[in-house]
């Protein structure tokens, strides 16, 4: 049988599509293994891409560009103008070697982006200046409802705590426990002057990654600051779960290089600053997260940390907290409050929990926050042995778990001066990756803050850098069970079957904006 016009035709035109795919695979081929090619590219990449944003050089696609771009120019540029140099005998007031100094400059320029996101500090004034965040504030539309308390325009050492307080206190919520009703102060009030405050803060990580140490000043001045006078213990804690972190061991309380003005204000600098003033000291759970103890109760005096022998059957969470005898001799349970060895029984109320997270992105959960935060409470080594390790439970609402089976924060408190908003870049955030915000918030609801913070403080923030998704970060983003607005909804359920308000509906938030 002959074949028709059509058949030749379609035979011939397979050929030769065949042949340009072949063509085309093997460009792409010597392409991916051309240093010549990859190099120029990434100067292409890395100029459009940068713009007139220099701190999108941050970036880590950014900083590998920056890189291969170097390469190129070291290897192909600087040689060839060299060698034309050599051997036209060119006088250094030649045209030509005006080239050669303009193409090392841009050498030049590149190894300097590659020196000033290396993780040092940068202290120019573009460096420090805030993006513009649209904060608005809001009324809810259903009850019961959860409110937010958002300072904006101010950082920890410029009096922005002590507007935080004056916010809440004008709208009803009393950071002062106190018979004598006042401004900020009231029988419904927080913070006893007797009370035992653990301030838990994040210490796993240096630099941006840790809570800033202004914001913990300001709020340890505003304790002493009590209007009855202070007269209780303050403790600064957390458990960088004695792995991974910035040293690759877990957490510190005494980094060289901090979240604050000053980055060598370490979190015991701050500490030791109140030495004459107050019974405050810090106390870095990792020492004891390997060690699994009693209560107090049951005749155990040893610090160590008591875990749950049954997993919570929603979440397959093993609530886990320490105990630990603090640096002024007090008994404290995480759970179950101070302990009075001479009565033998708890004081329950006695012991308050301010939770001071930082606010940033996270390469595994998308975001973390106040209910993240909280993985510093648990111990996850404990779990894991137990056969339900804490960090593999967020997914499913462990942390929602941890804090209604341990003890629920008196107020959480968000450091959002510095934020990390390079999607999944988190939660290290070395110094060239945080951009600055300039906002505190608070709420009773970590859930509602978390969901808020991240919706109108961290998505803005990228945006405002240049990142184009931020579904990572995206409170109603559910596509899987590690998305942030996942695991965040099934914390809210925790949260909201222990009792506690909680919620992820906008209408049931009201949110009250101070705004320089």
């Amino acid at each position: 049988m002959c074949e028709s016009n059509h058949d030749k035709w379609s035979v011939e035109a397979g050929s030769r599509a065949r042949g340009l795919l072949g063509l085309g695979k093997k460009l792409r081929e010597w392409g991916a293994n051309s240093a010549f090619v990859v190099g120029l590219l990434s100067i292409v990449w890395f100029l459009v891409r940068t713009g007139t944003k220099p701190s999108r050089a941050a970036y880590p696609c950014q900083r590998v560009a920056a890189a291969n771009g170097y390469l190129w120019l070291a290897a192909y540029i600087a040689p060839v103008l060299v060698r034309t140099r050599r051997r036209l005998h060119l006088s250094a007031t030649t045209p030509r070697d005006a080239i050669i100094f303009l193409a090392l400059l841009v050498v030049g320029l590149v190894a300097w982006s590659l020196r000033n996101t290396d993780g040092n500090a940068s202290h120019s004034a573009a460096a420090n200046q805030a993006v513009k965040l649209n904060l608005v504030g809001q009324i809810a539309q259903t009850t019961p409802a959860s409110e937010i308390f958002v300072v904006g325009g101010r950082t920890g050492d410029d009096g922005g705590m002590n507007e935080l307080i004056d916010l809440m206190g004008e709208k009803g919520l009393l950071f002062y426990q106190s018979e004598t009703p006042g401004q900020n102060t009231g029988p419904t009030g927080l913070i006893a002057s007797d009370d035992v405050v653990i301030i838990k803060v994040n210490c796993q990580w240096d630099e941006r990654g840790g809570t800033n140490t202004d914001l913990l000043k300001a709020i340890i001045d505003a304790l002493v600051d009590h209007p009855d006078g202070f007269a209780g213990e303050i403790v600064v804690a957390d458990n960088g779960q004695a792995q991974y972190g910035s040293t690759g061991r877990g957490g510190s309380l005494d980094y060289s290089r901090n979240n604050a003005e000053d980055p060598s204000q370490s979190v015991q600098k701050v500490v030791g600053s109140f030495a004459d003033r107050v019974d405050v000291s810090t106390y870095l759970w990792d020492t004891i997260t390997t060690k699994k103890v009693n209560e107090y109760s049951e005749g155990d005096r040893k610090d160590g940390y008591v875990v749950s022998e049954t997993p919570d059957p929603a979440t397959g969470a093993l609530a886990a907290y320490p105990k630990f005898r603090t640096a002024f001799g007090t008994f404290v349970s995480f759970k179950h409050g101070v302990w009075d060895a001479e009565t033998e029984a708890y004081g329950a109320d006695r012991l308050k929990v301010l939770n001071v997270p930082v606010l940033k992105s996270h390469a595994g959960y998308g975001v973390t926050a106040c209910v993240k935060h909280y993985m510093g409470v648990t111990s996850d080594k404990l779990t894991a042995r137990l056969g339900s390790r804490a960090h593999n439970t967020i997914r499913t609402g462990g942390m929602g778990t941890e804090m209604v089976q341990t003890r629920f924060p008196a107020l959480n408190i968000l450091d959002a001066i510095w934020v990390n908003a390079i999607p999944l870049g988190g939660p290290r955030t070395l110094y060239r990756d945080a951009t600055r915000t300039n906002v505190i918030a608070a709420s009773t609801d970590p859930v509602a803050l978390d969901y808020w913070s991240a919706k109108h403080i961290l998505v803005q923030a990228a945006q405002a850098e240049g990142a184009r998704n931020v579904a990572s970060m995206d409170p109603d983003n559910t596509a899987s069970r590690s998305s942030f607005g996942h695991w965040l909804r099934q914390s809210m359920e925790e949260v909201a079957k222990a009792g506690y308000q909680a919620t992820v509906d906008e209408a049931a938030m009201t949110v009250h904006i101070s705004q320089l």
